[in-house]
């Protein structure tokens, strides 16, 4: 492929690029606020939690302590137990899940289980240490009914100002995702366990 520029193209670019920089500046510019966000990852396709893994990592670098409730996933060595620990200054990994719903098979072991979890992410949100709060896997809990999503939503809504909590899994309850201030929708396109592909150490565990 013939990749010369030449100077007519260079100046073209350079124009274009300078229109974008002022408006992203005068974007930039525009958006002084923070606070905390409630943030949500739904959707059918993978990598929910693990994108929710790498914003855990971006805060922890910059010192902000971080709590990882875990609602569901519990029966797997996963390598995320084994990593975090390496970061258990910063980063408390509690697995409250006892395991997938088809596993267990008894709602109302799943129930008490979920409650624990919300108990426990309730604890952390009211200690002023935390900065983050990953609630894994809550949008599975809440769509089986094994939490009030009433109560979840209004006391998310209510966490103090600067405290952010990120919801993830599938099937994403519309109050939660009313009430986000950022939602993200994961789609699948491929998946290789469609082809035969069991799952896979250090990719889905």
């Amino acid at each position: 492929m013939d990749a010369t520029v030449t100077p007519e193209d260079a100046e073209r670019h350079k124009a274009k690029m300078q229109k974008r920089k002022e408006l992203m500046d005068r974007r930039v510019a525009d958006r002084q606020n923070e606070k905390g966000l409630l943030m949500v990852h739904t959707g059918p396709g993978k990598g929910k939690s693990t994108a929710a893994l790498g914003l855990m990592m971006r805060a922890a670098g910059h010192g902000f302590r971080v709590g990882f409730i875990q609602f569901i996933k519990g029966t797997w060595a996963t390598g995320e137990q084994v990593a975090l620990e390496r970061f258990d200054d910063l980063i408390d990994h509690h697995v409250m899940g006892e395991g997938f719903t088809w596993e267990t098979q008894d709602k109302e072991r799943d129930i008490l289980a979920a409650g624990r979890a919300w108990d426990q992410a309730r604890a952390l949100m009211q200690d002023q240490r935390y900065r983050l709060i990953v609630l894994d896997e809550m949008n599975i809990a809440l769509r089986y009914g094994y939490l009030d999503i009433d109560e979840v939503v209004a006391t998310l809504v209510s966490r103090r100002p600067d405290l952010h909590v990120l919801v993830t899994g599938r099937n994403a309850n519309p109050l939660l995702m009313d009430a986000a201030d950022l939602v993200t929708e994961f789609q699948q396109v491929k998946h290789p366990f469609n082809a035969g592909i069991k799952a896979q150490a250090g990719i889905e565990f």
